[in-house]
């Protein structure tokens, strides 16, 4: 399940996204009407998306996007705005690190389908990082055998010298005189 979070000063607007998004099964929605609100349930939640509208009253969609990212820097940001504001827009993805800028009026396939793009971003990113944990892990225990097998070789020199023939195969050298019997070995 994935926990969405809209946010808009517009009750009507917060009403229409709210009732868009509810058609996915996969997507808890919280709306809010306050932005400041919503950073409190941001904080004390794992989000996985959160849209935001731009011109909102104390605190603006860049502000806002700017405290989810401190927050929680995973979470998907995208803003929405009735204004083409080339600066505004800048400012946000560079400010709040924002995934899309989304314009109003909000096209319901697109709106929707930017939202899935989003998750399923997120979900590529935190694969990612569950892969780079798995190799840095590897990589520390191979570390770990290397550091072992050098004390070992430091400590007994001899057993790291391996003669091979001129096709690459192993030849151990046994002196006759030695008692060896042969038969100990499988061949």
């Amino acid at each position: 399940m994935f926990q969405i979070v809209l946010v808009d000063d517009e009750e009507n607007v917060l009403h229409s996204l709210k009732r868009l998004l509810h058609k996915e099964k996969e997507w808890f929605i919280h709306a809010f009407s306050d932005a400041a609100e919503a950073l409190e349930f941001i904080r004390d939640n794992e989000i996985d998306v959160v849209v935001s509208d731009y011109k909102m009253p104390g605190m603006n969609g860049v502000q806002f996007l700017s405290a989810v990212r401190e927050a929680n820097p995973d979470t998907m940001r995208l803003i929405l705005s009735g204004y083409t504001d080339v600066v505004a827009l800048m400012d946000a993805i560079n400010t709040a690190e924002i995934y899309r800028y989304i314009c109003k009026p909000v096209d319901e396939y697109e709106f929707t389908m930017t939202i899935k793009r989003a998750i399923n971003h997120l979900e590529l990113m935190r694969e990612n990082k569950r892969l780079a944990d798995i190799v840095r892990r590897q990589h520390r225990e191979l570390n770990r055998h290397k550091a072992a097998i050098d004390r070992i070789l430091e400590e007994n020199p001899e057993i790291g010298i391996v003669n091979r023939d001129a096709d690459g195969a192993i030849v151990i050298d046994i002196d006759v005189d030695d008692d060896i019997d042969l038969d100990d070995f499988e061949l």
